[in-house]
């Protein structure tokens, strides 16, 4: 390994397993507290991909992947309330957005690279924030999906009601997913100023 993807396979790491923890604890009624870690993965894969290249960020990401899969099986292995604290349809949706949401962040970010320094971070982890946010909510909760575990009882995601408790009715996963996803994009805006300082540090240093 090469010594200066560390730092970054270290940060998607804690990401991922700070992530797993906090969302076992609700912050209000439509989030949880890993809402508010799980978008830093964008910062970190932005940072990887504008120091080191597209190859360095993707090995991050496939750290990061690896970590997410030992979390979910840890978690397949732990009893809650209502049963185990991750079915397979969160471990599949887990694993399925993480690694399709962080490899698109790359592919775009790579294509905006030579722009303004603010642009290829900015819409890369917006797109990847809404890719991501999609597939997990709809992969772990829609029930047009319930083939993917029959045996597992995801009825209280889909009660209807209002959107955000205002808006139309909607099964209740999509205020969830509404709320996750505007976190996110609130956090690719607000991590722009940190990115900026890290990727000036770590350049200033390889200089």
């Amino acid at each position: 390994m090469k010594h200066h993807l560390l730092p970054g396979i270290l940060a998607m790491a804690a990401i991922v397993v700070a992530s797993n923890i906090l969302v076992q604890f609700l912050f209000g009624q439509w989030l949880t507290w890993g809402a508010f870690t799980y978008p830093l993965a964008f910062l970190v894969t932005d940072v990887m991909n504008r120091v080191y290249g597209r190859d360095a960020a993707r090995r991050v990401v496939f750290a990061g992947f690896v970590v997410g899969l030992v979390c979910s099986f840890i978690g397949t292995q732990i009893s809650g309330e209502f049963g185990p604290l991750v079915t397979l349809r969160i471990a599949l949706g887990s694993a399925v957005a993480f690694l399709t949401a962080q490899l698109l962040d790359i592919a775009v970010f790579n294509r905006l690279r030579k722009g303004a320094w603010w642009r290829a971070p900015m819409v890369s982890s917006l797109i990847g924030s809404t890719v991501d946010t999609a597939l997990f909510f709809t992969i772990a909760f829609s029930a047009s999906l319930a083939v993917l575990e029959p045996g597992n009882d995801v009825s209280w995601a889909n009660e209807i009601l209002p959107l955000l408790g205002v808006g139309p009715a909607v099964p209740l996963w999509m205020s969830l997913a509404l709320a996750d996803w505007m976190v996110k994009l609130a956090l690719a805006l607000l991590t722009l100023v940190p990115f900026r300082i890290i990727v000036r540090s770590l350049m200033h240093r390889a200089t």
